[in-house]
């Protein structure tokens, strides 16, 4: 096969590879690293930033105002023994609502703590929590945790599998009682890190070949030492 024919060949595969991989259900985990403490979260995870001018992973998902980040390093933060140091998601008032227009399927999941309240979190199939309820989580109270100083620091699972295509999630019976980390979208289990973006993976498939085709091209190895 010529050069140009077998690096056509490639691209297409990559390209396959990234729509059939797109098409199929994939898992999101929002850990809140990189927001700043007490910011609101607004459009980190959707192409813009939080309120202090941070920017994450564009997954295409949005807060409203009220959902703020929190750090364990803050000194009024009375958190601690988070699933995923340093930040956790919590709101001081209001409702706070995350919004996925393009949509997810199959399982919600998340861990939480909080000490002597109850709540509820919902799952719409439209934004801005509208539309039909397609379920609902409970949360229990968990009593005060193990570090001194920081008694929500009993952390729990919470999970839910759903029908249809949920696009918003309201956080609103918790208001400053509940924090949350580890959001997981499409899955029950939000212990397992997120699997690679699709996009990522064709791009490292076409990189690989890229580096076949230098090689096989040229008879030499591509090192990165200086």
């Amino acid at each position: 096969m010529q050069t140009s024919a077998w690096l056509r060949t490639l691209l297409v595969s990559a390209l396959a590879y990234s729509t059939a991989a797109s098409a199929a259900t994939s898992v999101i985990q929002l850990d809140f690293s990189g927001v700043g403490n007490r910011a609101e979260i607004k459009t980190f995870y959707s192409g813009g930033s939080d309120s202090q001018e941070n920017t994450g992973v564009n997954y295409g998902i949005s807060f409203s105002d009220s959902a703020l980040g929190l750090s364990d390093i803050d000194p009024d933060a009375n958190f601690a023994g988070e699933p995923s140091p340093h930040n956790i998601m919590f709101f001081l008032s209001g409702s706070a609502y995350l919004n996925m227009s393009e949509g997810f399927t199959q399982g919600f999941s998340f861990y939480y703590s909080t000490i002597d309240f109850t709540g509820q979190v919902d799952i719409y199939d439209g934004l801005n929590a509208t539309g039909t309820r397609l379920g609902s989580l409970t949360l229990d109270a968990l009593g005060e945790g193990p570090v001194p100083d920081r008694p929500y620091s009993n952390w729990k699972i919470a999970a839910l599998s759903f029908s249809g295509t949920a696009k918003s999630v309201n956080f609103s019976g918790t208001v400053n009682e509940v924090g949350f980390d580890n959001i997981t979208l499409g899955s029950l289990d939000p212990s397992i890190p997120a699997v690679p973006e699709a996009s990522s993976a064709a791009q490292l498939l076409l990189g690989l070949g890229v580096v076949a085709l230098l090689r096989r091209r040229y008879g030499k190895t591509i090192s990165t030492r200086a």
